[in-house]
């Protein structure tokens, strides 16, 4: 799958527009969560306060839509950040999956054109890596601590640059405010009570950081139609439909026992849309709680039809076998933002 074009999140109205790009993955979907190796190793970038962050006004009810005041306009050739409100919770760090609740706005006119819902099951995940979200971004919410409130005035050359943003909400060269609440870091794998093996299916093995290994039963058709089963239950919110979801996955074909997709090896969770992946994920999702692990056997005509994906060496009869553990879930505002 190609990379998505530059714009903030592609899970909200307007968040679609940090989001600095980032390669899909062949098989269940876009994802936007996989950080780059740099981004793993990395240190998180010294970025301090300044006189035009202090100027902007922010409300301290952590976990609100927050009441900002921005002296238009302003604007910074460095990003500056502020704590508004201190967390106690542990710190995010490079490579991280953080659950944000965000509201954007451009510095210049002072104008929201981009905010979370603010409320159960609303927050963002985003992952801390400048590779796929705009630096100013990143900057704003690595190395702050859970429960913490963070404002920052973003420079253009961390955000859109001499460009703008692609719908035009912000003019080439301007700055942007970003108020961040960290609500989270999420764990990498699920962490749900062990269900017993149900018959019949693959059997899985997990490594001690989670990563699990799928061996396909020896001498054994495929099932024709799909069969679900829950490996680890999970007791966290339940996936709907259109809904957000971050996962970690592994997927395997039934005829060779081959992986051919999976985010393990990048290090880190995936985040997608389970509109954007197909019939047979999707259907695996939905109704699930978060923490859970589950098992799909997924047949040909509700994964990659006749047509196969020949990049993943997937053929039109194959069968396919997913592991996935379901890490978080969030619901889609029905809106954009408002001044």
């Amino acid at each position: 799958m190609r990379a998505r074009p530059l714009s903030f999140l592609a899970v909200l109205p307007a968040i679609a527009l940090l989001l600095a790009g980032c390669a899909g993955s062949p098989a269940p979907g876009a994802s936007t969560s996989a950080p780059s190796a740099e981004a793993a190793a990395a240190t998180c970038v010294d970025t301090t306060s300044g006189d035009a962050v202090e100027s902007v006004e922010v409300s301290d009810d952590f976990g609100a839509a927050p009441t900002v005041d921005i002296p238009t306009p302003v604007s910074v050739d460095t990003t500056e950040r502020r704590v508004v409100v201190e967390g106690d919770g542990d710190e995010t760090q490079p490579g991280d999956t953080v659950s944000v609740e965000l509201s954007v706005y451009g510095a210049a006119t002072g104008q929201q054109f981009s905010q979370t819902a603010y409320g159960e099951g609303t927050a963002q995940q985003i992952t801390v890596d400048d590779s796929q979200y705009i630096a100013g971004l990143v900057r704003t919410i690595e190395c702050a601590t859970v429960g913490s409130r963070i404002v920052s005035v973003v420079a253009a050359a961390d955000a859109f640059g001499d460009q703008g943003s692609e719908g035009g909400e912000v003019a080439p060269g301007d700055s942007i405010v970003i108020v961040a609440d960290i609500v989270s870091i999420l764990p990498t794998r699920a962490m749900g009570t062990p269900v017993e093996p149900t018959d019949g299916f693959p059997t899985v093995e997990l490594d001690d950081t989670g990563d699990p290994t799928v061996t396909i039963p020896a001498d054994t058709d495929a099932p024709t139609e799909l069969q679900l089963a829950t490996l680890i239950q999970g007791d966290g919110d339940t996936v709907a439909e259109g809904d957000n979801v971050t996962v970690q996955y592994k997927g395997v074909i039934w005829r060779t026992g081959e992986v051919f997709d999976e985010s393990w090896a990048n290090g880190a969770p995936a985040s997608f849309n389970t509109e954007q992946v197909v019939a047979g994920f999707k259907q695996a999702l939905v109704g699930q709680k978060v923490s859970s692990q589950v098992i799909v056997i997924i047949p040909p005509e509700l994964g990659y039809g006749e047509a196969g994906n020949s990049q993943a060496g997937i053929e039109g009869t194959d069968t396919l076998v997913f592991v996935v553990d379901i890490l978080a879930t969030s619901t889609v505002p029905a809106t954009e933002g408002t001044d």
